[in-house]
C-alpha cells in the first residue's frame, strides 16, 4: 500500500504530461490524500489545482514549487511547502528563472542539431505547451523523433550535466534558494540527495539557512538508501519527507503518485510545523 501523502509532483505547467486536474485526480484514485503540486519554477497550476482538489472533501492541496539551485561540479534541487505564491516579487524572481530555462533549451537544442541530431525548437515548446520550458522536453522530442528508445537514455546520452548537449543556465545558489522560500512562507525541502557529493556539508550550510526538511522516501531509493538518509535526516533535525517526483514520462525508476513508503508521522510534523509558522491558511486558494 502506498503513502496518504505525496510531496513532490509535476504538471503539464512546468514537465509533467497531466494538467493539475488530472493529476489530483489520478492521486485521489491511487489513496493519496495530501498532495503537493511543485512545478519547475512555476505556480500558475495552482488555481487549476486548487479547483480540482476542491472536488474531494478528504483531500488537502499543498502550494508548492521545486526550485533548480547551483553547488560547485552540480545541481540542487529544493522543494518549497506552503508558499504565499502570489507575491509580485516572487513571481518576478520565478519569471527570471524560467526565461533563462529558455535560453538554456534553445541552446541545447542547437547543439543538438549541430550534432546533426534533427530535433526542431519549435517542436520542444509545442510539447512544453504552456508550461516552463524543460530538459524533459526536449527528452520527448528526441524520444518522438527515433533518436532514443526512452527519456532516461536522452538524459544519459545528451542531456544529463555531463551530456554532450548541455547548457548551463542562471541559477540561483541552494542557500539563496532556501531564504527567498523561508521569505515566502515556504517550508523549504532538499530534493533527491541521494547522489549528491557532500551532502553533510551542504545539510550543514542549508539547515543554517531555515531548510526543514530533506526527501528521504524518494521514487526507487532502496531500503538501506532511505535508513542512511533517514539517519543523517536526525542527524540535522530535519523532517525526512518524501514524494514519488511524478511527471508521468514511464521508465524504470519512476513511481505513479503515492507509490512511495513515506510514513504518515513526518506529514504529520511537517503540517504542525506549517501551523506554528503561521502558513497553514494557504492551503487553501
Amino acid at each position: 500500500m502506498g503513502s496518504r501523502a505525496d510531496l513532490h509532483t509535476h504538471s503539464t505547467y512546468s514537465d509533467g504530461v497531466l494538467t493539475p486536474k488530472q493529476l489530483i485526480d489520478l492521486a485521489h484514485r491511487r489513496g493519496v490524500r495530501i498532495m503537493a503540486l511543485t512545478d519547475h519554477d512555476i505556480t500558475d497550476g495552482l488555481p487549476e489545482a486548487f479547483a480540482a482538489a476542491g472536488a474531494y472533501p478528504d483531500f488537502t492541496l499543498i502550494p508548492g514549487i521545486e526550485m533548480s539551485t547551483d553547488v560547485p561540479g552540480n545541481e540542487v534541487h529544493v522543494l518549497g511547502h506552503f508558499i504565499d505564491w502570489r507575491g509580485d516579487a516572487f513571481q518576478e524572481e520565478l519569471a527570471r528563472l524560467r526565461e533563462s530555462r529558455l535560453d538554456r533549451g534553445l541552446g541545447m537544442v542547437r547543439k543538438l542539431q549541430q550534432m546533426g541530431i534533427n530535433v526542431t525548437w519549435e517542436r520542444v515548446k509545442e510539447i512544453a505547451g504552456e508550461g516552463a520550458v524543460g530538459r524533459p522536453h526536449i527528452a520527448q522530442a528526441l524520444l518522438e523523433a527515433g533518436h532514443v528508445a526512452s527519456v532516461n537514455e536522452a538524459f544519459d546520452r545528451y542531456l544529463s550535466r555531463n551530456g554532450p548537449a548541455y547548457v548551463e543556465r542562471e541559477k540561483m545558489t541552494s542557500t539563496e534558494v532556501v531564504e527567498l522560500l523561508r521569505s515566502v512562507g515556504g517550508l523549504p525541502t532538499l530534493a533527491h540527495p541521494r547522489d549528491l557529493d557532500n551532502l553533510e556539508a551542504l545539510l550543514a550550510s542549508l539547515k543554517q539557512a531555515g531548510l526543514i526538511g530533506m526527501e528521504v522516501y524518494y521514487q526507487d531509493y532502496a531500503p538501506e538508501e532511505v535508513e542512511r538518509l533517514r539517519q543523517l535526516a536526525l542527524k540535522f533535525d530535519l523532517l525526512p519527507l518524501g514524494g514519488s517526483d511524478y511527471h508521468g514520462l514511464g521508465g524504470p525508476q519512476q513511481r505513479e503518485p503515492g507509490d512511495i513508503p513515506l510514513p504518515n508521522e513526518p506529514v504529520e510534523r511537517l503540517f504542525e510545523l506549517a501551523r506554528r509558522h503561521g502558513v497553514s491558511e494557504r492551503v487553501a486558494l
